[in-house]
């Protein structure tokens, strides 16, 4: 019970509570508390010291040792503040719609909505009154109390009157409950302070509360439950919500109690993980101060480096302009020079004469032309040894604390699974720098209880990698993480990719054998096909006036499958007239187009195992190839296809950007898919007694190319699946 006070400790008077009330927001404060907290905020509240239907605030029976009360009764409050007297903030006189009131909770620092009634509107909880009262009697602090009635000197309370709410001795239970009136029927009860009715009631209609409504989640009485205000809530009787909550609340603290290791293990690992934080915390001080002592250190050498190349060019400077002042003071007429100038043109012996006049001259000279282009030897200017740190400034202004790098952002543009899944994400503009970052993924199973553990590949270089070993037909979920000196940063929005249904069949165009080499052009790598109409298109024409049709032109795959499920894709530009996709039997394909025999054939697969004898034996024999019709960017659709969306019409539907073809050659069916989110389109079967290849027709102008397979792309940065990292 001694651990239990700071549970029963009001959070305004920081003691034991005294009539709390229960506030919406689930926390308790006493009744006078909460009165004081609204008439500092500005809200008329009643006194909620009085007690209209006590003995002792009655002016016939008051005691004499209680002054006389002046504040009205709380239900004239109540009355006042209704029809509009009496302001607080926000409110006019006389409104007609009051404003509610907002008591700012000292638990959870919010403010809670009280209504219009304020504290009329709540609860007391008298529960809490109780293990109040029980705490204090365990452990010994409930003083005596004294008889509210009894002139000095007061006598011992032995009785209580819930209805008077006041605490009698023997003898003022006997005078304020006299005979033969109605107060006589009042039960006594033990003596306390703090007076609870018998039941919790209703603070509105005060009427015992009989039902709980889980809309409002509130207690309510049954003139609350007739209410308009819940109509079509869920009201239970208040011994369901009972039963139901104390089961939660036994079923909860079983845990707790049951979880007690656990709990002295985690209380261990937090106060560890206090010493590790005061450890780290002072390194980290210590780690700072070095640093911007390093700064300083640095910034003091570039001082004086700067201060000792300004002092070089000061002293060279004076040095000029010393040795410049010198020679113009040789040219004063009571300098050396002029006077030995002087006594040098006395000198009448000729070849003396010029032998001395000849270095003099030199020196004339020079003076002269220093005194006729006069200029200081040296500018007195030092501008250009000014400093611009604004940039090391700002530098300066924004050092702070690295920031692990933001969610990356996934490209979902660039990323797609095909016979890998290749995943491609970018940080935000204004996100710290990543050193390297972490790929996470897992498959999905709704069928699994449980979620698999994510698959995790750490220093991942670059902003883009490979998930190779996948399972085929399978939803998995990826997420990336970036990290840098800071740590790591949160993880970005989880994206959900679909494997394809068959493992991928990697395949080229065959331009050896059943294409017109004059329409039809297949690229150097052998990926992509373009139909050029031209001259033969004309040519064409002129049959179309005699009912002929037009020509169709044929291109094949140069691999032939003879056993298991196969898929690949391909994109068809959707300004193609007309095209078409899909697979067909090897003999069929050469007998329709009348190829030569001796034509090479597209290889076989080199692990097929063909049973040419396993034939169709049902009565309906399956087509020899099986095409789906893409035009002008839509799907023609036969009738009676399984389509999960149609048109209006019911026969076209979208090209999606990636068509995706499926064969199974056991079942002998072909499927068509949007491969993008791999949604069926249309399915139907096919004869696979023999090879079938895969093949695509065009009649007018059109394109298409081969899906690129993801372990062939340039831009990838890493390959992470099972035990293997390739950069």
């Amino acid at each position: 019970m001694k651990n239990m006070e700071r549970e029963l400790i009001c959070p305004v008077c920081k003691e034991m509570y005294k009539q709390p009330l229960a506030l919406p927001c689930l926390h308790n404060v006493c009744h006078v508390c909460a009165s004081e907290v609204l008439v500092q905020h500005g809200y008329l509240c009643c006194d909620p010291t009085s007690e209209p239907s006590s003995p002792a605030s009655t002016p016939a029976t008051r005691s004499p040792r209680l002054p006389r009360r002046g504040v009205p009764k709380p239900d004239r409050l109540d009355r006042l503040l209704k029809s509009g007297f009496g302001t607080y903030p926000g409110r006019k006189r006389g409104a007609v719609h009051p404003q509610t009131i907002s008591f700012p909770c000292p638990a959870c620092q919010r403010d809670v909505d009280l209504g219009e009634r304020g504290l009329g509107s709540l609860f007391r909880n008298l529960t809490l009154e109780r293990i109040v009262e029980r705490y204090r009697q365990t452990i010994n602090i409930s003083a005596a109390i004294m008889c509210q009635f009894c002139k000095p000197p007061q006598l011992e309370a032995t009785k209580g009157c819930t209805e008077c709410k006041s605490s009698f001795c023997n003898e003022c239970f006997k005078l304020y409950h006299p005979w033969g009136t109605q107060k006589a029927q009042h039960e006594p009860t033990p003596p306390t302070l703090t007076f609870r009715p018998k039941g919790l009631m209703c603070p509105e209609h005060k009427e015992e509360v009989t039902h709980y409504c889980k809309t409002c989640q509130r207690l309510v009485c049954q003139l609350c439950r007739v209410r308009r205000t819940h109509t079509s809530h869920k009201i239970t009787p208040v011994l369901s919500a009972y039963q139901a909550l104390r089961e939660k609340l036994t079923k909860s603290l079983a845990y707790i109690l049951s979880s007690q290791d656990t709990v002295q293990t985690q209380i261990a690992e937090l106060e560890e993980t206090v010493k590790h934080t005061e450890v780290n915390g002072l390194q980290a001080k210590e780690e700072v101060s070095q640093l911007i002592q390093g700064l300083c250190a640095m910034l003091e050498e570039k001082r004086a480096s700067l201060l000792q190349a300004i002092e070089e060019c000061q002293q060279e400077r004076l040095a000029s302009l010393h040795y410049q002042i010198q020679e113009h003071q040789a040219m004063l007429e009571n300098s050396g020079m002029v006077g030995y100038a002087q006594e040098v043109l006395k000198e009448t012996d000729h070849p003396c004469f010029v032998q001395a006049a000849k270095q003099l001259h030199n020196r004339i000279l020079r003076a002269t032309d220093s005194l006729q282009s006069f200029r200081p030897a040296a500018t007195a200017s030092f501008s250009h040894f000014q400093l611009d740190v604004s940039r090391e400034l700002k530098l300066l202004t924004d050092l702070a604390f690295i920031k692990a790098p933001e969610a990356p952002v996934i490209d979902t543009q660039r990323t797609y699974a095909y016979d890998q899944i290749f995943l491609c994400w970018r940080l935000p503009q204004h996100s710290p720098p990543a050193w390297h970052y972490t790929v996470e993924y897992r498959k999905t199973d709704t069928k699994a209880k449980g979620l698999k553990l994510w698959q995790r590949r750490e220093e991942v270089r670059g902003t883009s990698a490979l998930v190779e070993y996948l399972d085929t037909d399978s939803v998995y979920v990826l997420r990336v993480k970036g990290c840098n000196k800071a740590g790591f940063g949160e993880y970005s929005e989880d994206i959900y990719l679909h494997t394809p249904p068959a493992p991928v069949l990697n395949f080229f165009l065959d331009n050896r054998w059943g294409f017109n080499r004059d329409r039809l052009a297949i690229s150097k790598d052998q990926r992509a096909v373009r139909s050029v109409p031209g001259i033969p298109m004309l040519f064409a024409a002129e049959r179309l006036m005699t009912s002929c049709h037009l020509s169709i032109d044929l291109v094949i795959g140069d691999v032939a499958i003879t056993q298991g499920k196969n898929y690949w894709a391909c994109c068809v530009d959707p300004s193609s007239y007309l095209v078409k996709v899909g697979v067909g039997l090897e003999s069929k394909l050469q007998e329709w187009f009348q190829v030569p025999q001796d034509v090479v054939s597209p290889r076989y697969d080199p692990d097929s195992g063909h049973d040419s004898g396993a034939e169709d034996t049902t009565v309906d024999a399956p087509p020899p190839y099986a095409f789906l019709t893409i035009g002008m960017g839509k799907i023609l659709l036969s009738h009676g296809s399984a389509l999960t969306s149609r048109d209006p019409n019911g026969c076209t539907v979208p090209l999606p950007p990636r068509i995706g073809i499926c064969l199974d050659y056991e079942q002998g069916k072909v499927s068509f898919y949007d491969a993008v989110s791999f949604r069926g389109l249309w399915e139907c079967g096919v004869d696979c007694s023999g090879p079938v290849c895969p093949a695509f027709c065009f009649i007018g102008g059109g394109a298409l190319h081969l899906q690129e397979l993801v372990a062939n792309k340039q831009e990838r940065k890493v390959t992470i699946g099972g035990f293997a990292k390739l950069d």
